[in-house]
């Protein structure tokens, strides 16, 4: 990856995941209750700049266990 998008990608990367786990968290946690929105927008709030850091070094260290991974089976 090039350019600016080195630094886009992960970021984007990580909302979506940061979206998804703290919707489901959340109504694990708290049911659908009333204040369920209000509650999964404080956690997300939180989780997606978290997300975002962490995506910045797990982002290159997937690729490279990728990539070992597929040099060693041949692909």
């Amino acid at each position: 990856m090039q350019g600016k998008a080195r630094f886009i990608f992960p970021v984007i990367m990580a909302f979506f995941m940061a979206l998804l786990m703290t919707a489901v968290i959340t109504a694990m946690n708290l049911g659908f209750q009333a204040n369920y929105l209000e509650q999964w927008l404080k956690a997300f709030a939180v989780a997606w700049p978290l997300a975002s850091c962490v995506a910045f070094v797990a982002v290159p260290l997937a690729r490279h266990i990728a990539t070992t991974i597929t040099n060693a089976i041949g692909e």
